[in-house]
């Protein structure tokens, strides 16, 4: 009797115990299937991060995005973002706004140093151009921004001025390169992002005359051709809008039916008496 209870009692666990792993396994199977594959979890930015800052583990989150639109760069896991304990960080290499997904092209690798470097396109060159308040816009010229170059070169009679460079990207500020910066202030350096080509003329135009920056409208785009202006050009002997005066006339006959009205060409640094009668006949 006492075998045979045994045995029931061994039956009896081995029974319940094949009864909880299948238990288990119909909850996992049942877990997995209730997986949406559609979504992706994927890390992005908690909290606004300056250029060059290090990128930090209480600055980041998750959210779900759809599997089927995910960029390229992505994260999926804190461990490939975050350094391991006494490693050196990665940095932002542009700023990172609240909400936006983190992506490996925004990033350094660990330890590496982040520099303005990292803003230039594909063979550009960053070159540094003097300016004051007035040369500067004012000081409303911030990282980020597009901007034409003119050159004023020449002295009395001879001043000219020419748009040598067009939409030309801002990448730094005096020491300041944050894209984010919005608070004007009068500069003493504006650095741009210019072609091995452009960087020659600058250089060449820094030494010929004065240079002084144009900012261009967000929605301006296409580059148009534009002349060199004088001095000539604008200063006028009048205003080029017609001001509606009447304007005195002369007359004059050439032949015996042939009568031609001419305008009489005044000279508005001259004061002149009005003159009452300005017609008059030449044979």
């Amino acid at each position: 009797m006492r075998v045979k209870s045994f045995l029931m009692t061994v039956f009896g666990v081995a029974l319940a115990g094949g009864a909880v792993f299948w238990a288990q396994d119909q909850l996992e199977r049942n877990q997995a299937a209730a997986v949406d594959t559609s979504i992706v979890r994927v890390v992005a930015v908690a909290d606004n991060i300056a250029f060059g800052s290090p990128i930090e583990r209480y600055k980041l989150t998750t959210i779900d995005w759809p599997a089927d639109s995910v960029p390229p760069g992505v994260f999926t896991n804190f461990d490939e973002v975050v350094p391991k304990l006494g490693g050196e960080p990665r940095r932002a290499k542009r700023a990172l706004a609240q909400g936006e997904l983190l992506l490996a092209s925004k990033i350094s690798e660990f330890g590496e140093k982040v520099t303005i470097v990292q803003t230039l396109g594909e063979g550009n060159r960053a070159m540094a151009i003097n300016v004051n308040a007035q040369t500067g816009v004012g000081g409303f010229v911030t990282p980020g921004d597009f901007v034409d170059i003119v050159l004023t070169r020449g002295s009395d009679d001879t001043l000219r001025a020419l748009t040598i460079l067009q939409n030309i990207r801002v990448v730094g500020v005096d020491q300041k390169t944050d894209e984010e910066l919005d608070q004007p202030g009068i500069a003493r350096t504006v650095t741009v992002e210019v072609t091995p080509d452009e960087s020659q003329r600058l250089a060449l135009a820094q030494k010929a005359g004065q240079l002084s920056l144009s900012l261009r409208s967000l929605d301006e785009l296409d580059d148009k051709p534009l002349e060199t202006v004088r001095l000539s050009d604008i200063l006028l002997e009048k205003s080029p809008v017609d001001d509606g005066t009447p304007q005195p006339v002369i007359k004059v006959r050439r032949g015996i039916t042939d009568v031609q009205e001419e305008p009489v060409v005044q000279n508005i640094a001259e004061e002149e008496t009005p003159v009452t009668d300005t017609s008059s006949t030449v044979n």
